[in-house]
């Protein structure tokens, strides 16, 4: 063997070699262990059989779930609705990614597929008592707005307001959600908007974890009738009941999160907006990447 050919074989495999270790790097891979038994031969053969994977070649969705962080809750939602079925796919936090929202493409949903309408899914609730909110309230508060809709928020319970006319968000944190969407190029006839709770708790506080239990699976069949392409969580009583983690608004707002393949921007609620005014800005620069992401798959659905 001549020393030029010997020189290209090295130099090839010095490329390769640093190919897949960048592309183990990516994955949090910080050690290999080879065992020491190992012939020269078979750990040629391994390593000749590794090289000869091109990163590009593994989905990007199999190496962002490896670069989870190890604590991040990958319990999945649970479902009520015996056509989505439980456990189909973990629920996790996605790790911050150099990217804004990663490919432009989304990936194929994981959502299990829902026979179900809107209308379906509210005769089911019918005149709720299955809680104890059910004696406080004047009427169940559905979810409301365009059933086809690529934009989903989710708040956290109704208010005096909209136990009175039957409507989530139509009181003053309802209008500054209004003008929100009217921001980022939208009408609020364009999108759907919810509640992890139906009923209005007594003088506003937060649902108690009982509550909210007996009361979201109905939000998550609703999310798999709807479909949306992007669901925003406003407030924490939204984002971990959706996630199911027990991380905070302020820790995770602006970086979008995964629910079944589906992206999800925690931001803050509005009624918070109105008690502190300083935090719209960051408020909008979160909406704002819902925007781009949004015309992203725009883009991408009309090569």
């Amino acid at each position: 063997m001549s020393s030029d050919h010997l020189s290209e074989q090295i130099l090839d495999l010095i490329d390769e070699t640093r190919e897949y270790t960048a592309y183990l790097a990516e994955l949090g891979v910080e050690m290999i262990h080879i065992q020491s038994g190992q012939s020269a031969e078979a750990h040629a053969a391994q390593t000749e059989n590794l090289s000869s994977r091109s990163p590009s070649r593994y989905r990007p969705e199999v190496a962002a779930r490896q670069s989870q962080n190890e604590n991040a809750p990958l319990k999945p939602a649970p479902y009520s609705n015996p056509t989505v079925r439980e456990g189909s796919k973990g629920v996790g936090l996605q790790s911050a990614q150099d990217s804004l929202f990663g490919d432009l493409a989304p990936e194929e949903p994981s959502l299990p597929r829902s026979d179900e309408t809107l209308e379906d899914i509210w005769r089911d609730i019918g005149e709720c008592t299955r809680c104890g909110l059910c004696q406080s309230r004047t009427q169940v508060v559905n979810t409301h707005g365009n059933p086809k809709a690529r934009l989903m928020f989710i708040g956290e319970a109704p208010g005096a307001d909209e136990d009175a006319q039957g409507r989530p968000f139509v009181g003053r944190a309802g209008q500054l959600l209004t003008k929100i969407i009217e921001a980022i190029g939208m009408k609020r006839e364009e999108v759907i908007i919810g509640n992890v709770n139906r009923c209005r708790p007594p003088a506003n506080r937060a649902p108690t974890l009982a509550e909210a239990a007996t009361c979201r699976p109905f939000l998550f069949r609703e999310v798999a009738a709807v479909r949306p392409d992007v669901i925003v969580v406003l407030g924490n009583t939204a984002l971990q009941n959706l996630l199911d983690t027990r991380e905070s608004i302020g820790r995770l707002r602006g970086k979008f999160q995964d629910y079944y393949g589906i992206k999800v921007m925690p931001t803050f609620h509005p009624a918070y907006l109105l008690r502190d005014p300083s935090k719209k800005r960051e408020t909008w620069e979160d909406m704002k990447k819902v925007r781009e992401y949004l015309d992203s798959l725009k883009l991408v659905r009309n090569e």
